[in-house]
């Protein structure tokens, strides 16, 4: 289990002198700054372990704690995609209790591989009454296999489900079905020809979601509805798989893509299968974060200018399930962060981030662990649920975002290349900011100093250039670190998730300025 106290190298680590970064904020949001949805970070899952997350016959009680952690701070739950690569091997049989699951067997790069063949039943997807009352689902539906039955089957249990009292009770809504996940791989993995193309795929999908809008009742009066694409990649054009691609080829003036809300695409950061300290401050850097994430603005444009929403449907940091030593790390805990903040900045709503069991890059490890997740050695005694440090990612993008519904974002142009801000609009009156630091402190760093920057915050206009300010800090001994982080002197790693330790918030006047660290965020709000 991850510490359940302030590791003593977060207060003894010397500061090495610090140089000033002049920060340009204004009072009021400038034009164009995108409302932040509260659960703009939300969860995919693959679906082969969704019992083991939620629970089957009871709930699973940590998991239902961290999630109301979220639901405490912004009043909204995260939203839930259940699919992704075992989406496209799941079949239905109304019999079955309990999921049969067929693995391959775990390697030192794969602990914990998905399973290869799924078969579910009814109490499958009921297990959704687990879920924190009011949370949206999305869920997946075999498109992979080719099997037409099998989604139809799927797609009429899901609506069974979500019609149910228990569920319907709590306020859990499916908001959407997707149909089949990374279909521009379907050449690659066996499930099509080699020569499968975007104008093969779009019939396909046409035909399946005419059949599955028939068994769910998605209609255009029903609450109901797709989400579109899901792949893995984009082409960015016309002629190959994209939302470019899928649009060229009529998907929407179609009966059930008239029925499409919101078009998914997937990334991830990289294919690195094994970690170092170089490849984690890689992953952090501020330019690689928005050199990965701008590339879709094009795509992005082509889906919000035909009235849909674009979210990123599946994401995290690198595959394999994560790089070991990097994505269970500190340092991809600011990652997230970032990536987060910054995708919404250029209009993607969502960012759902891919979650399994023993998946290195889990926010959340919702179930005991008998394999260690960075080589999957088996491990002395089980390893109970936690929480590894994304998940403050998770806490402090709900912070900065609150409870109004209408918290605008933007990012604020910090001239530095390790330095990020954002600030956070209520009643487009400036109320936070985020600042992030992104150059990795590494416990192999030979030098016991740590760097420091000092941000002088330069006010436009009538802004609060005096008075004071609150300053909480995501303490970090390292960037390599694995456990032991606290926010505002606060940790989440605690046996039932819920937060403990005493909160220390610093209160500073305006005009001195603040220091952050190498490898630290704060959170500053104005008085």
């Amino acid at each position: 289990m991850p510490g359940h106290h302030i590791t003593l190298g977060i207060l003894i680590a010397p500061i090495a002198s610090t140089f000033a970064v002049s920060v340009p904020l204004s009072t009021d949001a400038p034009a164009g700054a995108f409302v932040a949805s509260p659960s703009l970070i939300s969860f995919s899952i693959e679906q082969d372990r969704w019992t083991d997350w939620v629970g089957l016959d009871s709930r699973n009680e940590f998991l239902f704690n961290v999630l109301d952690n979220l639901v405490q701070i912004t009043g909204e739950p995260p939203q839930f995609r259940i699919g992704a690569d075992s989406e496209d091997h799941t079949n239905f049989n109304a019999a079955i209790e309990t999921p049969q699951l067929a693995f391959p067997p775990p390697t030192t790069t794969v602990p914990y591989p998905e399973a290869t063949q799924i078969i579910v039943g009814d109490t499958y997807y009921r297990a959704a009454r687990f879920l924190p009352p009011n949370t949206h689902v999305t869920w997946g539906v075999n498109l992979g296999q080719n099997n037409l039955t099998a989604a139809v089957l799927e797609a009429q249990a899901i609506a069974q489900a979500f019609d149910s009292p228990e569920i319907t009770d709590a306020g859990i809504k499916l908001d959407q079905i997707e149909i089949g996940n990374e279909a521009d791989l379907f050449r690659n993995n066996g499930f099509r020809p080699s020569n499968y193309t975007v104008a093969d795929y779009v019939p396909e999908w046409t035909s399946f979601a005419r059949n599955v809008s028939a068994a769910a009742g998605i209609s255009s009066t029903s609450f109901t509805k797709f989400f579109a694409g899901g792949f893995a990649g984009s082409s960015h054009s016309d002629d190959d798989f994209s939302p470019q691609g899928v649009f060229a080829n009529g998907i929407l003036s179609s009966d059930p893509g008239s029925l499409i809300t919101t078009f998914s695409q997937h990334l991830y950061s990289g294919s690195f299968c094994s970690g170092s300290g170089a490849l984690l401050q890689d992953l952090m850097t501020k330019a690689n974060v928005r050199g990965n994430l701008t590339r879709f603005v094009p795509d992005i444009s082509a889906v919000t200018s035909q009235g849909l929403e674009y979210v990123f449907g599946e994401t995290n940091s690198f595959s394999c399930h994560g790089a070991p030593n990097v994505s269970n790390t500190a340092g991809a805990a600011l990652w997230t962060l970032d990536y987060a903040l910054f995708a919404r900045t250029i209009n993607i709503s969502r960012v759902f981030f891919h979650e399994g069991i023993g998946y290195k890059y889990n926010l959340i490890q919702p179930a005991a662990l008998n394999r260690s997740i960075l080589d999957g050695s088996d491990l002395p005694s089980p390893l109970p649920p936690h929480v590894q440090p994304q998940y403050y990612a998770a806490i402090i993008t709900a912070e900065a975002i609150g409870k109004s519904g209408d918290t605008r974002i933007t990012e604020l142009a910090i001239n530095d290349t390790r330095l990020a801000g954002y600030g956070f609009f209520d009643n487009d009156v400036l109320s936070r900011a985020v600042f992030i630091n992104s150059q990795a402190f590494l416990s192999d760093g030979g030098d016991t100093s740590r760097p420091s920057v000092h941000l002088d915050l330069d006010f436009a206009g009538s802004g609060p250039s005096s008075g004071n300010m609150t300053v909480k800090r995501l303490a970090i001994g390292h960037a390599d670190d694995a456990s032991g982080l606290t926010w505002g002197g606060q940790s989440y790693e605690t046996a039932d998730g819920r937060v403990n330790g005493t909160l220390s918030v610093e209160t500073i006047s305006v005009d001195e300025g603040l220091d952050i660290s190498a490898t630290e965020a704060v959170l500053v709000s104005f008085m």
